[in-house]
């Protein structure tokens, strides 16, 4: 079996190609060379990682979004139809659904609500591929994992653990929340299962997440566990820290009312779907051993 993976340099891919979990020869695809399109012919799935998510310095645009999360998907689609590979994996996000909360688990026919551009382009792309006639002897898989974590990840973990191990006291505990998250074991596996059982699930979409949501206190406990770190968890009023966030979203503060979203709402996933169709009963690891893995890896 032959795979290619498009987007493979970036923090997902490098784990999942170094995970060989995939009994397969696996080549990345880069789309910096101009003739990435004739090099993944030989492929028997294809596997879409690329897409555009974070923008640090503000300074990305649509047109930039568009691109990324929408034509080059086009073009990779295009590629798959004219190839002989006969399984295309697309990874989209949660985004494209909900972005900072929802109480109730998303599933895979919840009402779509994305509100950045990172989420409405990854929806456009979504929309698009399942618009699209397939051969009777292909398949397009669309996965929509929330934030994905492990080694090498850069996300709002790293900020909560700089935050924790350097003994500072933490000023949001006084905000509830449960969310969902995935594993970078946890999205290896799913990917290495549909490949296994490409022949029980039908093109569409499917949420990937970890089995268990955890809360904001839960990573906080975890990081003070890794750390060894005694540090105070303060119940600074919910009305303060929400002026501040305001402020950083004018002001380079460490937080923004977007970053505190992600970190203090609720945003709970389904992964009941993709386990129900592969009949897969426990994943590799749990949410938290899955956190501590992670956090263990920016020490």
């Amino acid at each position: 079996m032959n795979i290619a993976v498009y987007g493979g340099s970036g923090f997902v891919g490098k784990n999942l190609i170094q995970s060989r979990l995939i009994n397969a020869e696996v080549q990345v695809i880069s789309l910096r060379n101009t003739s990435w399109k004739e090099a993944a012919g030989w492929a028997d799935i294809m596997i879409n990682l690329v897409g555009k998510a974070h923008d640090h310095k503000g300074t990305a645009t649509e047109k930039d979004y568009s691109f990324a999360n929408v034509e080059l998907v086009k073009e990779i689609f295009d590629t798959f139809i004219k190839s002989d590979a006969r399984l295309l994996i697309h990874v989209s996000s949660i985004a494209a659904v909900e972005e900072f909360e929802s109480e109730e688990p998303l599933k895979e026919d919840s009402i779509c609500n994305p509100v950045s551009l990172y989420g409405k382009t990854k929806r456009q792309a979504e929309e698009w591929l399942l618009a699209q006639m397939l051969p009777e002897n292909k398949k397009v898989i669309i996965l929509r994992p929330p934030m994905i974590h492990g080694p090498g990840d850069k996300g709002n973990l790293g900020l909560l653990y700089k935050i924790i191990s350097k003994g500072l006291p933490y000023p949001l505990a006084s905000f509830d929340n449960s969310r969902s998250f995935l594993s970078i074991d946890n999205f290896n596996f799913f990917i290495s299962e549909i490949i296994k059982n490409e022949n029980k699930i039908k093109t569409g979409i499917y949420h990937i997440c970890d089995d268990e949501p955890v809360s904001t206190k839960d990573i906080i406990t975890i990081i003070k566990k890794v750390t060894n770190k005694k540090t105070i968890n303060l119940s600074v009023p919910k009305i303060f820290i929400q002026g501040l966030a305001k402020t950083g979203d004018v002001l380079p503060l460490p937080i923004n009312t977007k970053r505190l979203k992600k970190m203090t709402g609720s945003l709970l996933v389904s992964n009941e779907k993709i386990k129900n169709t592969l009949k897969i009963t426990d994943l590799p690891v749990s949410a938290k051993q899955g956190l501590e893995k992670t956090i263990k890896s920016f020490s």
